[in-house]
C-alpha cells in the first residue's frame, strides 16, 4: 500500500508527499515492519494521515533489499532477467509528462542522484530499431503513456535513471 508508505516510512528517509525517499528506504521500511498491507485495505489518499491503521493484513513480506552499483546498467538488466524488477529513480522533466509511446530519450535531463525526483519500476528491456531500451511502469495510471508503461532509452543512465537502483528480494 503506497499510503502506508507515505504516512509511516518518515524515520526511514522517505517523506511521501514532499518528493524526498528513494524506493531502497521503502523496501528497508517493509522489512522492518515485517510487511506491507494491500491498497484494498489501506487505501490511496495522495496525501499524509496519521499512521492510524497497524499491520494486521500484511501481505507483501520483504527478506532482503538489493542495490545495484550505482550507474550500472548492466547489472540493472541482470536484475530484470534473472532476478525481479528492479525499482529507480529518475529526473522527470516537463516533457516527460506528455509521453505517449516510442522509446524516450532527452538529452537535457541531468545524470545525477541529487537530481532524480520520481520513482518508477523496470520491468523489462528491450531494442527498437537500434535503441536498447527499458520497460517501465509508471505510478500515474492507465490512461498516461502505453496503458500506464513507457520505454526509456537504456544505457546512456537516461536521466540518472541508474544513479539510484534497487529491488527487494521477497520473503515467501
Amino acid at each position: 500500500a503506497e499510503q502506508q508508505l507515505v504516512d509511516c516510512a518518515q524515520a526511514f528517509n522517505n517523506h511521501g508527499c514532499s518528493g524526498e525517499g528513494l524506493p531502497s528506504q521503502a523496501f528497508e521500511y517493509i522489512l522492518y515492519n515485517k510487511g506491507l498491507m494491500g491498497e484494498d485495505t489501506y487505501p490511496y489518499r495522495a496525501e499524509v494521515f496519521p499512521a492510524q491503521l497497524r499491520c494486521k493484513k500484511a501481505i507483501a513480506f520483504v527478506k532482503d533489499v538489493i542495490n545495484i552499483t550505482q550507474y550500472d546498467e548492466d547489472g540493472m538488466v541482470e536484475a530484470v532477467g534473472k532476478h525481479n524488477p528492479v525499482s529507480f529513480a529518475f529526473e522527470v522533466t516537463g516533457n516527460f509528462m506528455h509521453y505517449r509511446k516510442g522509446v524516450y530519450s532527452n538529452p537535457r535531463c541531468e545524470h545525477t542522484p541529487d537530481k532524480v525526483n520520481h520513482a518508477v519500476l523496470a520491468v523489462g528491456y528491450g531494442e527498437e530499431n537500434g535503441t536498447p531500451y527499458w520497460i517501465v511502469k509508471n505510478s500515474w495510471g492507465p490512461l498516461w503513456g502505453m496503458d500506464g508503461y513507457f520505454l526509456i532509452e537504456r544505457g546512456k543512465n537516461m536521466c540518472g535513471l541508474a544513479a539510484c537502483a534497487s529491488y527487494p528480494v521477497p520473503q515467501v
